[in-house]
């Protein structure tokens, strides 16, 4: 195992913070890039470092002396893709050499999914810097499916019979640690992780004990309204059930075996052990 410390983002995260404990369960020296340092996990062999995506000079200090470096998507805002290119720019200014960045599934300018524009926008930047670079898209987390359905126990959206291959978080996890121990293996490679099987949401009700009552596009809007959300997060949340109609979320790749010698999780069995 290398002794290179790696630069992990998220680290206070969901996913990140799971990158983050099965590195130091390796023995693998890690500063945790954060927003705020007395949040970050007290894990064995990791130090913090200040690094909102936003402030390109904190980026760069915290960055510098680092090869490999995690960076796991910020936070849902209007200003996203300009928080990623800030800390893009940072990273090639600190002398970065590969960035393993978490994309989303079928990334691409036109993409159903609105937020999915977000990534294949910050890859093309990651790419202009001339970076090394991988990209891991996740498809819809599997772990937050329970979280679809409503106090009523029922999902409701415009997805139709569309499926989805939803992925688990811990997938996710053990695939970004192969591929951060030999970064240069997987330079200039995408990986699409998903699941075992496309499922639709009435299959997934039925495994987190839930009903599916499918919507119009206009109804999506209208019960989502009383939110109080702007616009742009309307469109997210509506277009992640478009997205499954139109069937960009489907597809199923063996990438999670591939990187990590295992099968990947299905939605049953991962939340098999739930209430």
């Amino acid at each position: 195992m290398t002794e290179q410390r790696i630069g992990v983002t998220g680290a206070t995260g969901q996913l990140g913070g799971r990158v983050a404990a099965r590195l130091a369960a390796l023995g693998v020296p890690q500063t945790l890039l954060v927003r705020d340092v007395a949040r970050a996990p007290r894990l064995p062999g990791a130090v913090a470092g200040l690094a909102p995506f936003h402030d390109r000079d904190a980026c760069r200090q915290a960055l510098t002396g680092l090869r490999t470096v995690l960076m796991v998507s910020a936070s849902e805002t209007p200003d996203r893709v300009e928080q990623h290119r800030t800390f893009v720019d940072a990273a090639a200014d600190a002398g970065v050499r590969h960035l393993v960045y978490i994309s989303f599934y079928g990334a691409a300018p036109d993409a159903t999914f609105t937020l999915a524009r977000d990534h294949w926008a910050t890859e093309q930047h990651i790419r202009s810097r001339g970076l090394a670079a991988t990209f891991l898209r996740d498809n819809l987390y599997a772990d937050f499916l329970p979280m679809l359905a409503g106090a009523d126990r029922v999902i409701r959206g415009p997805a139709g019979d569309g499926r989805v291959a939803a992925v688990a978080q811990d997938d996710i996890a053990d695939a970004a640690v192969t591929v951060l121990h030999e970064p240069a293996a997987h330079a200039g490679r995408t990986y699409a992780l998903t699941g075992p099987e496309a499922l639709t949401l009435a299959e997934i009700a039925g495994i987190v004990g839930a009903e599916y009552h499918p919507e119009t596009i206009e109804q999506a809007y209208a019960s989502r309204e009383s939110y109080g959300a702007p616009k742009w997060q309307l469109d997210a949340w509506v277009s992640t059930y478009t997205a499954i109609a139109a069937g960009e979320l489907a597809g199923v790749t063996t990438d999670v075996a591939t990187l990590t010698g295992r099968p990947a999780t299905s939605v049953a069995t991962l939340l098999s052990g739930r209430d």
